[in-house]
């Protein structure tokens, strides 16, 4: 209804500049033309007071149709141009009312490729994005309940034994009690976590820092972890000697993101390698471990949230698939990229930020 009214008011403005010309083109007859013909009549010596009023009443008449011919022409062509513009805005109400409505299916057909068609596209790229949204959305809220579901239920089913007295109190009893609390609140502490790496791009406080310094700061407290697996730690920062902008707090995280999961995938006696590269751009940082059980198929999916692969993403591991999710969305606030590659019995972790 608002898309057909606002095409009568576009044929609308057809009429006016019609009515315009057709007074302009009036007025001129009458006081030039009508004046030129009984100058002609005079210099030819014919009475010009019959043949002047017919003169004038015919051109008046043949101007008034073709006024009219004019406007019904005028008409017609706009209401085929314009309805054929106005269309893509016509299927576009229809979609954003089903996208109201919850259905994000709906697409603009892409007809063209001049301003109507950019938009087409750029609404189709809007809609595609808002359905993403909304899977991560309804995939994020099944997976945060199943992943709280497990150590509620494992605290729930402990209270009952104890409180009907089929197990007794025991400080072994008291102790997973404590863990399952444990994991539940780290849980929650970890997609609190990833809602803030969601919200770091509007929340990013900038300095110039030594990439090598900040790296080698976070690792200190993970080397009596990895000399307990007795896992050699290799740190390679001469190729990052140059500075870079970024905010500290959160690439620390990623970096303490990125060495759990390295400390917790890397097999006794095994090799972590974290080292640099310089693009032409950009500083580049690998984390590469030894052993762990990541496949090629996982590859793909490892950044997603709460991910976990049948056997290197298993709860025997202690994790709920966050971390890798909140180093790339704390990566993607500062401009970078992250990725994964697996080569010679060695998972490499990387991500890139702008100088």
């Amino acid at each position: 209804m608002v898309t057909r009214r606002l095409l009568w008011k576009l044929l609308a403005t057809n009429i006016p500049i019609i009515a315009f010309v057709i007074v302009i083109v009036w007025l001129a007859l009458d006081y030039l033309a009508a004046e030129y013909f009984v100058t002609l009549m005079h210099k030819y010596h014919i009475s010009p007071t019959s043949s002047h009023a017919m003169f004038v009443a015919a051109v008046h008449r043949y101007l008034i149709w073709a006024g009219l011919a004019s406007l019904v022409l005028a008409v017609g062509l706009s209401f085929l141009v314009m309805r054929r513009v106005l269309s893509p805005f016509m299927e576009m109400t229809a979609i954003i009312r089903k996208i109201a409505s919850g259905d994000y299916s709906g697409r603009v057909p892409v007809r063209s490729q001049d301003e109507i068609g950019q938009l087409a596209l750029a609404f189709n790229q809007m809609a595609a994005n808002l359905e993403k949204i909304e899977q991560l959305r309804k995939t994020m809220i099944i997976d945060v309940a199943h992943e709280l579901r497990t150590p509620l239920t494992n605290i729930t089913g402990y209270l009952e034994a104890l409180s009907d007295g089929v197990v007794s109190y025991s400080r072994e009893t008291f102790q997973l009690l404590q863990e399952e609390s444990g994991r539940l609140a780290e849980l929650v502490e970890g997609i609190l976590r990833l809602a803030r790496a969601d919200a770091a791009e509007m929340d990013l406080r900038k300095e110039e820092v030594h990439l090598g310094d900040l790296i080698a700061r976070v690792l200190e407290p993970f080397r009596p972890q990895f000399a307990m697996k007795k896992i050699r730690v290799e740190v390679d920062f001469s190729k990052a000697s140059r500075t870079i902008r970024v905010d500290p707090r959160h690439l620390s995280q990623v970096v303490q993101n990125l060495l759990e999961n390295a400390w917790q995938y890397t097999q006794p006696d095994g090799v972590v390698s974290i080292r640099a590269e310089n693009l032409p751009d950009a500083v580049k940082v690998l984390f590469a471990n030894t052993g762990g059980e990541l496949g090629e198929k996982d590859l793909p999916f490892i950044f997603e949230r709460f991910y976990r692969g049948e056997k290197s993403r298993s709860r025997s591991h202690g994790g709920a698939g966050i971390g890798l999710a909140i180093v790339k969305g704390l990566i993607e606030a500062h401009g970078g990229r992250v990725g994964a590659e697996l080569a010679q019995n060695t998972t490499v972790i990387w991500f890139t930020l702008p100088l």
